[in-house]
């Protein structure tokens, strides 16, 4: 499973939903939607300033998270941003590697 950084902004009628239903409910609806996707969730917190609500979810494939993406910015309630995360032994991974590379202009 790959873990995700979650960013979302409430907006329109999903600041309206927000306000009738309560955090629990939209927290609760996160965990349904991540069930239908085989994922689950690690971490939910609402915040204010730039970012509503953020938090940290496991989702199997690229596939799946993109779908679920797709699906929740569609209703046009919430603008939601993806960011898969890497651990430390994945960065030494990364690091070991030698990939070609031109610079532009180079």
């Amino acid at each position: 499973m790959t873990k995700y950084l979650f960013e979302a902004n409430y907006v329109g009628d999903g600041i309206k939903g927000l306000m009738r239903e309560g955090g629990t409910k939209r927290r609760d609806a996160v965990v349904e939607a991540l069930k239908s996707v085989g994922g689950s969730l690690d971490s939910f917190y609402y915040a204010f300033g730039d970012t509503d609500v953020l938090g940290v979810f496991d989702i199997p494939d690229q596939a799946n998270a993109a779908a679920l993406s797709l699906m929740i910015n569609s209703t046009g309630a919430v603008n939601l941003h993806l960011k898969p995360l890497m651990t430390p032994e994945d960065i030494d991974e990364a690091a070991k590697k030698t990939p070609s590379y031109r610079a532009p202009g180079q």
